[in-house]
């Protein structure tokens, strides 16, 4: 794609309309279908984001005895904030505290306890959802009815929604764990029929101690510190610039252009 338009002042950068339209039917010929206006005006923000980042590796000589294409030195510009970053090492308290900011993402999945009365598909065949159905009004307590035979285990001791799915299937699986314990739920849809799950516990582990995921801890710590660094450094960078978006006359302008291939 043609960098932007060249005019006399390297701190301004302007995206004709010309610029609009290629990049409009770029997203058209890769997705076949046109971009909302939310998403056009991204790939315009990124296309000023690598303009930026081109003219300032340029500035830096990244090109000299290079034969990578301008993209590469967009990236090169981009790993360089990355690189400062990733030299920093935490001050001490800084990766616990953090921890205790985002202990969700390394709690254990909850685990639950349940039994389940199975209506077989190859048995009961497009009368298994209905038979169920009626078979869950004569359930009061946790005393299972009648059913069919499971090739599996017909009660599961602290699982978690993983290994459910492994032997139930996704959809069974969040469904199960979106249930209230102490009742009979369903139908219940699985592969291999309909179910009626009674949930003694859902359980939710502790968090494990900070020192037995350090190491991960600090990891995600780097990887944020990264992310936020090349944010400032690109923002710094951008102030530098005058920006100018020359879009198409109206919206019905953008979606002719969209409909139209180069």
């Amino acid at each position: 794609m043609h960098r932007s338009t060249l005019n006399q002042d390297p701190q301004r950068i302007e995206i004709t309309p010309e610029v609009v339209q290629r990049i409009a039917i770029s997203w058209l010929a890769r997705w076949q279908r046109p971009a909302s206006e939310q998403q056009l005006q991204g790939l315009i923000d990124e296309y000023v984001k690598e303009e930026i980042l081109y003219r300032e590796a340029l500035k830096l000589g990244l090109d000299k005895d290079d034969t990578i294409i301008r993209r590469r030195l967009a990236q090169k510009m981009d790993f360089l904030a990355e690189d400062v970053a990733s030299l920093r090492e935490p001050a001490p308290g800084v990766l616990e505290a953090w921890y205790n900011q985002h202990q969700d993402q390394y709690a254990p999945q909850p685990l639950a306890t349940f039994h389940h009365v199975f209506f077989a598909l190859d048995k009961r065949g497009a009368d298994a959802q209905a038979q169920a159905q009626a078979a869950l009004r004569g359930l009061t307590d946790r005393n299972s009815g009648e059913g069919d035979a499971f090739m599996f285990n017909s009660a599961y001791t602290e699982q978690s929604q993983d290994q459910v799915a492994r032997v139930f299937g996704s959809k069974f699986a969040l469904s199960l764990f979106q249930q209230t314990p102490g009742s009979w739920v369903g139908p219940v849809e699985s592969g291999f029929g309909w179910h009626l799950v009674w949930i003694d516990t859902l359980a939710k582990p502790p968090a494990p101690a900070f020192e037995t995921v350090a190491q991960q801890v600090k990891s995600d710590w780097l990887s944020e510190q990264r992310s936020e660094s090349k944010r400032v450094s690109f923002e710094a960078l951008k102030a530098r610039y005058e920006v100018v978006v020359m879009m198409p006359a109206s919206a019905a302008g953008i979606a002719a252009i969209q409909t139209e291939r180069p």
